[in-house]
């Protein structure tokens, strides 16, 4: 009885010279996001803007929050925010990113012109991602921030809509600036042949320059004995072209003779429409006479 008093003396005493140390309290994370049914939830620690990313199933991006490029982002600590999800982010693998800054975001880079909507069309930033999708919403967080810090959650939903680790942003394994340099090769030692000439040499039965290595057989040049003829010009077309010379006193056997101009045509008259006949003139009796007595 003594005994076991004296032990339980002597553990109070060992417990109070080391107390435990109370367990320390977890302060909560600066950013939770989660998704129930068809509506996703986002807890800050502290007040901010904030902006909530998706990446469905197909590596395609939304802006679930904010609506539209124009819209505020600032957003209350305390209580949980609620965006509504889209149909294909409802029960579906996907990956949600909430992004917390103390500062407004810049987002000239994914406006879609002056309509006050998102430019899925032509924003690079907002195009499919076929890498992680955590490491392409980073990129997008590091666009709108312009280089301040922030605080972020995620979450990964697997096919089964489990919560799956989300994990390190993972790099792609494709190196745009390396250059690969190819070694150089050094040129491989020729074999060592004999060069045999076997152009008088008698194959009957036998072979000229038979040795354990390898041969080489070189015959003599094909002799010539007529050239090909050359090719033949086109040939030359003669066209005879005289030229008719005369000199005085001399004639040419060529020669045309020179005959006069015909004189110049008379110009018609315009005085009488038609010719003037001869007049006719009759002898009298008299000279009628006459004739007649010549006659006789």
């Amino acid at each position: 009885m003594i005994s076991s008093l004296a032990v339980t003396v002597g553990l109070l005493v060992q417990a109070a010279a080391h107390p435990v140390p109370a367990r320390a309290t977890r302060a909560p994370d600066p950013v939770r996001v989660w998704r129930s049914d068809s509506i996703a939830y986002v807890a800050l620690r502290e007040p901010g803007h904030l902006l909530l990313l998706l990446v469905d199933p197909i590596g395609r991006i939304q802006v679930l929050f904010p609506f539209g490029p124009y819209d505020s982002t600032g957003v209350d600590a305390g209580v949980p925010f609620t965006v509504p999800l889209p149909p294909e982010a409802q029960g579906n693998p996907a990956t949600l990113i909430a992004v917390r800054s103390r500062w407004a975001f810049d987002f000239a880079a994914l406006r879609g012109g002056a309509g006050g909507t998102w430019n899925y069309q032509d924003a690079w930033l907002l195009q499919p991602t076929a890498g992680d999708p955590l490491l392409a919403l980073l990129d997008i967080a590091d666009r709108v921030t312009d280089g301040r810090p922030y605080d972020y959650g995620g979450v990964r939903y697997s096919r089964e809509g489990s919560v799956a680790a989300l994990g390190p942003p993972v790099p792609p394994q494709v190196c745009l600036s390396c250059v690969r340099r190819g070694t150089a090769v050094a040129a491989a030692a020729a074999a060592p042949t004999n060069a045999v000439d076997c152009s008088n040499a008698a194959l009957t039965n036998s072979f000229c320059g038979v040795n354990s290595g390898s041969v080489s057989i070189t015959n003599a040049p094909q002799v010539v004995y007529q050239a090909a003829p050359p090719a033949a010009a086109a040939p030359a077309v003669y066209v005879p072209y005289f030229v008719p010379m005369s000199f005085h006193g001399d004639h040419r056997r060529f020669d045309r003779p020179m005959l006069p101009p015909p004189p110049p045509a008379a110009p018609p008259s315009f005085g009488a429409a038609y010719p003037i006949a001869p007049r006719l003139v009759v002898p009298s009796s008299t000279q009628l006479r006459s004739f007649a007595g010549r006659r006789h």
